[in-house]
């Protein structure tokens, strides 16, 4: 469990050092349009397993509250990209952030029962901070659109508070 926990973190991590090296604070709205769909989408894969391998109930709930929630961001995001005639941009950091979610997904599908739950809820926490961290602090003051940027400070405010649901859920756990 430790290990997965610091695989975890090392992921997190590894993103972070990859922005820098990116730098993010440079990249246009449509490629922050691109990174905010792919980091929904994590979220989403990531309750969708939950939904798979947990009988626990609040974890139910909050993974349900996931997909609602970033299904819904990612579908206000694409109207908002039909309405400008824009489409979103690939770039390394979604790229990244995809090649990461993949290796946290092959460390939860080899656990069960509480083992799991306690990854899972980890995880949310860690990744909701991080997100949450790079959509406030880099990526909605370099926003150029503002149309654009009321959908990011929107978002963040439902991001900000599922990284408090997830904070309860890792201290219910423990």
């Amino acid at each position: 469990m430790k290990k997965l926990i610091s695989a975890l973190a090392l992921t997190l991590a590894m993103t972070s050092t990859q922005a820098t090296a990116q730098d993010v604070a440079d990249m246009s709205d449509l490629e922050y349009a691109h990174i905010a769909y792919t980091a929904d989408n994590i979220d989403i894969r990531y309750a969708y397993l939950a939904l798979a391998l947990s009988t626990n109930p609040g974890i139910h709930e909050f993974a349900n509250t996931m997909i609602r929630d970033h299904t819904a961001v990612n579908e206000a995001a694409l109207g908002l990209l039909d309405k400008l005639g824009a489409t979103a941009q690939d770039n390394a950091f979604s790229q990244t952030l995809n090649a990461n979610a993949e290796k946290i997904i092959d460390g939860f599908v080899k656990l069960r029962g509480a083992q799991f739950d306690v990854a899972y809820a980890a995880n949310e926490l860690a990744y909701h901070q991080a997100v949450n961290d790079l959509v406030e602090n880099t990526m909605i003051p370099n926003i150029d659109n503002a149309e654009v940027k009321a959908l990011f400070q929107q978002g963040l405010e439902i991001f900000k508070a599922h990284e408090g649901h997830a904070e309860m859920m890792v201290e219910a756990l423990q």
